[in-house]
């Protein structure tokens, strides 16, 4: 029969008060704790030694009761009260104490490896992370591996963090479990230590691991920057696995970085064939034809992307009115390119994000220029509002650029002349008042400007770059601008311009072998006119002009104004 509610609760009711009744009769006792007075004194003193202000003693009483007992949690509390009186080798000392008390703990092992990091005692992390990794299940081992990076990357010293942690992730590769983890772990600790020769082997052993996964080319592409031959990984792999699109994406981002714009497109056109359905492909092709100066590609990309997102259901992942204003950008510069004022004005009016004010007068200030009214551009920038030395510095920028593509160089030197004194060593202002110094003929003012960037920030390679190619230019010591090229070349290795420096400064050597082979990587990946110019040079001076005409003609169509593409033609006395 089915028990109505009350029916129900009288049940229950008579459960209960027979469970209690029985209780009753069989009492159990209470368990008893394993606390004797002595130690229940210890920890009383101990706690009010803390709170009287006492922290050193009071870490020594509760430490010596830890012992005692091999309690973690009294463990853990005693580290805690280190920790918080900044007194990071009496922490260390007592999660050692802890790992010797109780060494089947992990959390134990894992809070030694922290405070020796922390401590920065890399040599002393190789016992810990043996043991933590011992005491992992199988199964978690390879998030252990994972997380080494991270907890290291803020190390002085990686390279004694490599010679102390390479040992045990020798072992783990040696287990088919997490050997791939412990490969690109091992990889990328090289990477931070500085060894690229290294870093690289292990990318590749891991590649062979794993031959269909995407980690091994991934940490390839962070190597690129300081490994040319790292690139072969991720060529080779996307060739075996032409479908990997967030890895081809990745690659061609990484290119674009290095300023390899065509072959950042050529990446990017393979991904919208394969899906078209990837919104972001087109927008990073439209991109980067408008960079390679095709503004007719460059719209068919960009409408396109434009057309997706408009498609696309609301989302509050994704913002897709800032996407369609970051297009309608692109859209205008590339209508500006073609000259067709009125298109590019249509798209700039659709712009209304306040924060996108700078970047929006910019460009309706380049189309005045174009136009000829310089001084009525200068003015929109100027205009503009400084609520900030951000905002200020950006206005700067802005207008230095846009006298720069109007060649008024005189004007664009004094403008970051007063950027420079209003934001003193601000290293990227005094690179651009070096290149304004250049063009004005001021070789001995260049050369100290970038030199002094070179003194504050040693990793800026365009600087390095840029001092070379000077001074090779001129056909003035030609060693040291090598020197200068080679340096360059070693923070970015691939780098079209610096290739295509180095290339200028062998030909201005009389190694044609040398110079045309760099030459030609440069120009391959990035067509630029300056490029171009060079290039063509060389071809023409080693009778190959018919290749050389064509090579000028591509320069030509996509920079038709360019100077050191126009000054080459006169001095050559080549017609096209």
């Amino acid at each position: 029969m089915r028990k109505t509610p009350a029916l129900h609760k009288l049940a229950l009711c008579t459960a209960l008060l027979a469970s209690s009744l029985t209780a009753r009769a069989n009492p159990v006792p209470p368990p008893n704790s394993d606390m004797d007075a002595p130690l229940f004194y210890q920890l009383l003193v101990g706690e009010m030694e803390l709170r009287s202000g006492q922290p050193g003693v009071a870490f020594q009483v509760l430490l010596d009761a830890a012992r005692r007992t091999g309690d973690e949690a009294l463990f853990r509390r005693v580290v805690d009260i280190a920790l918080q009186a900044r007194a990071g080798d009496e922490a260390l000392s007592a999660a050692r104490a802890w790992r010797d008390a109780v060494p089947e703990s992990i959390e134990a092992q894992q809070m030694t490896l922290q405070l020796v990091t922390l401590l920065n005692r890399p040599a002393d992390a190789t016992a810990p992370l043996r043991s933590l990794l011992a005491l992992t299940p199988e199964d978690q081992r390879i998030a252990v591996l994972a997380s080494l990076p991270r907890l290291f990357q803020r190390s002085p010293e990686p390279k004694k963090v490599l010679a102390a942690v390479e040992p045990v992730l020798q072992e783990q590769a040696r287990l088919p479990s997490t050997k791939l983890m412990a490969l690109l772990v091992n990889g990328r600790l090289a990477s931070m230590a500085a060894e690229p020769a290294r870093a690289l082997e292990l990318v590749r052993l891991a590649a062979q691991t794993a031959p269909d996964a995407d980690e091994p080319p991934l940490l390839a592409l962070e190597l690129m920057q300081s490994s040319k031959e790292a690139e072969s990984v991720v060529a080779d792999h996307l060739a075996a696995h032409p479908d990997s699109h967030s890895l081809r994406q990745a690659y061609g981002r990484a290119l674009a970085r290095s300023q390899r714009s065509a072959d950042a497109a050529r990446e990017f056109r393979l991904v919208t064939q394969r899906s078209p359905e990837l919104p972001s492909a087109w927008y990073a092709l439209g991109a980067l034809e408008l960079d390679l100066h095709h503004p007719e590609a460059a719209e068919l990309a960009l409408n396109e992307f434009v057309k997706r997102i408009e498609q696309m259901p609301p989302s509050k992942d994704f913002d897709a009115k800032e996407a369609l204003q970051q297009a309608w950008l692109q859209l205008a510069q590339a209508a500006e390119m073609r000259r067709d004022y009125k298109a590019a004005e249509s798209w700039l009016a659709k712009v209304d994000n306040p924060q996108r004010a700078t970047e929006t007068q910019f460009r309706r200030a380049s189309l005045l220029a174009r136009q000829g009214k310089i001084e009525q551009a200068r003015k929109l920038i100027q205009a503009l509002p400084e609520t900030s030395d951000a905002e200020g510095r950006a206005k700067l920028i802005a207008e230095a650029q846009l006298l720069r593509e109007s060649q008024q160089w005189k004007l664009a030197y004094e403008v970051l002349e007063q950027a420079n004194k209003r934001f003193e060593g601000d290293v990227d202002l005094i690179y651009e008042q070096s290149m304004a110094a250049e063009k004005l003929g001021r070789v001995d003012q260049m050369e100290t400007l970038l030199r002094r960037v070179i003194e504050l920030k040693p990793e800026h390679y365009h600087a390095y770059n840029a001092l070379g190619y000077s001074l090779a230019d001129r056909r003035e010591r030609l060693p040291e601008a090598r020197e200068l090229i080679a340096k360059a070349l070693q923070y970015a290795p691939n780098e079209p311009f610096i290739v295509d420096s180095m290339g200028w400064v062998e030909y201005r050597l009389g190694n044609h072998d040398a110079a045309l082979k760099l030459l030609r990587q440069a120009y391959q990946s990035r067509p630029d006119a300056e490029i171009a110019a060079h290039l063509g040079e060389l071809l023409w001076v080693t009778q190959q002009q018919d290749e050389a005409r064509r090579v000028w003609a591509e320069g030509a169509k996509r920079d038709p104004s360019n100077e050191a593409l126009r000054d080459t033609q006169q001095r050559l006395k080549a017609k096209p």
